[in-house]
């Protein structure tokens, strides 16, 4: 599997979870899958994929964790961590940015953006370095997103066989 069809496979159990929403009309909804009957500034806990389309239709308010202050403590916690340890992020934390900052007006987005960037700069370079001088440890693994687990695996492996075919076999 490829980095992309695990970020979806796990895009989709988050979007599975429930988010807590304000009604901002009325709602009734009947079908086999899902059964809503809400009056105006009621507050419900509901799933995520539900909510974002009940938002896209501007009858409810999402009430999510605010993701940009979460990235903005992420990227001091690990600009504290030094050149050669990480700071420890979720298994989803990219999916959950990726997911808010979607929401976002371009602006804040572009803002957003480019925090999300100077993070994914400063742990790919953590990564890389690791990847290349140390095998994955459990203290390690519990750190790592999971984009950022099949990242160091991949530079892991490359950096083994390149070593294994320039050395020869020396065993």
């Amino acid at each position: 599997m490829n980095i992309s069809d695990i970020v979806q496979l796990h895009t989709i159990g988050y979007r599975l979870h429930d988010v807590k929403v304000t009604f901002k009309h009325d709602v009734k909804i009947d079908t086999t899958e899902v059964s809503l009957d809400t009056k105006f500034n009621e507050t419900l806990n509901i799933p995520r994929w539900i909510a974002e389309i009940l938002e896209l239709e501007k009858l409810v308010d999402i009430h999510d964790m605010d993701m940009v202050s979460e990235l903005k403590q992420t990227i001091v916690k690990e600009n504290g961590q030094g050149a050669f340890d990480l700071s420890t992020l979720s298994l989803d934390f990219y999916i959950k940015i990726r997911s808010y900052l979607k929401r976002l007006p371009a602006q804040d987005r572009d803002k957003a953006g480019s925090m999300l960037n100077t993070l994914i700069r400063t742990r790919r370079s953590k990564i890389i370095n690791f990847a290349d001088s140390s095998k994955m440890t459990s203290d390690h693994l519990k750190k790592l997103s999971i984009e950022e687990r099949i990242f160091y695996n991949s530079i892991h492996s490359q950096s083994m066989n390149f070593t294994k075919e320039i050395s020869g076999d020396l065993s």
